[in-house]
């Protein structure tokens, strides 16, 4: 939240607006409701002085009891030292209003109830503040660590994808290279753009969707390049990306796991990729043909993209996407659909 271009959070505008509040109605409502009344604003004056000792009264117990024997000692320390808190500044008050008002001809137990009603009040609401803020201090600390933990988790599955990815193509210009293919040079090529993309682009937290659709292209460039005429390669792409976001490198796992399960194991291979594109939304489908294993059964090193897309989708996306992984008779289907946010519009 920003005011006059001053970012402040929500423990911030808490502490705030309780501060102002609390301290207003305690201090300066009297003031104002004393306006008419000449003999009870008189008595607002004279015991101003004793209000003003609620201030000690509040941040003792809010500032050093409940941090340091509440939180950390437990319940009995603090009600014991609170209670002694409480004894010590009931007499500081009471002296001072028998100095400040010698002759109110009020009785003494008047006094004390009074007294008895300040002091009670301001430390049953210090406590109360106390523990709300230590909630919320909580929460922040663990939503905090969360956040970390996801990060952590986020850069370690990343880190999963380029070594994934470079291992795929780096044995596809070996063999170009010993069967002294003319496609060596320019699939040595877009495998540099490629990487150059991975490098500079992916390590973002989010990227421009045309961006991740360029890669694509590219991506589907190269294996086109690599198998020529042996693999029946489709790319149809709907729609136009307009700032869109999304997470990088998060349709590719899918696309590698058909051209790896999809190739050299059937006759008259067919990679199937298709992406349609919406102002909030895109719909992504990868269908390759396959023999009688499903693909993430074949061996252990074959799910290793999809478990980390899936990981991925289930961290940044976990209410704003669908997954169907399936096998339709000879073809096995990949199936996303993603909401997708504008560029012009997501959250600073």
């Amino acid at each position: 939240m920003a005011i006059l271009g001053i970012k402040i959070n929500a423990e911030r505008l808490f502490r705030l607006l309780f501060h102002l509040l609390f301290w207003g109605m305690l201090l300066v409502w009297p003031f104002i409701s004393s306006a008419g009344n000449e003999e009870f604003r008189e008595y607002v004056i004279k015991v101003f002085p004793v209000s003003l000792t609620n201030i000690p009264l509040f941040f003792l117990n809010t500032a050093w009891l409940a941090p340091k024997l509440l939180r950390k000692r437990g319940v009995a320390p603090y009600l014991l030292s609170l209670l002694a808190l409480i004894i010590v500044f009931i007499i500081i008050q009471l002296g001072m209003r028998e100095w400040l008002l010698p002759s109110s001809g009020h009785p003494w137990h008047r006094h004390l109830f009074i007294t008895l009603m300040f002091v009670l009040m301001v430390t049953a609401i210090g406590t109360a503040y106390s523990l709300i803020t230590n909630l919320v201090s909580q929460e922040k600390l663990q939503q905090e660590e969360r956040q970390e933990r996801l990060q952590s988790e986020l850069a370690f599955l990343r880190s999963q994808i380029s070594p994934h990815f470079i291992f795929n193509i780096l044995n596809s210009i070996v063999y170009l290279i010993r069967t002294h293919s003319v496609q060596a040079e320019p699939v040595t090529i877009k495998l540099s753009e490629l990487m150059r993309y991975m490098l500079y682009e992916s390590a973002d937290a989010q990227v421009p969707l045309d961006k991740e659709v360029e890669y694509l292209k590219n991506y589907v460039e190269l294996q086109k390049l690599r198998f020529e005429e042996d693999v029946d390669i489709r790319l149809k792409i709907e729609g136009i990306a307009r700032g869109q976001l999304i997470e990088p490198m998060l349709m590719i796992p899918f696309v590698e796991n058909a051209f790896k399960h999809g190739v050299g194991l059937v006759s008259a291979p067919v990679i199937d990729i298709s992406l349609r594109l919406e102002e909030t939304s895109l719909a992504f489908s990868v269908r390759n043909k396959i023999g009688p294993e499903l693909p993430e059964d074949k061996d252990n090193s074959s799910g290793i993209g999809l478990r980390n897309v899936k990981r991925r989708l289930e961290l940044l996306y976990p209410d704003s996407h669908r997954l169907r992984l399936d096998r339709e008779g000879e073809w096995f289907v990949a199936e996303l659909e993603l909401d997708v946010v504008r560029l012009d519009v997501a959250p600073r």
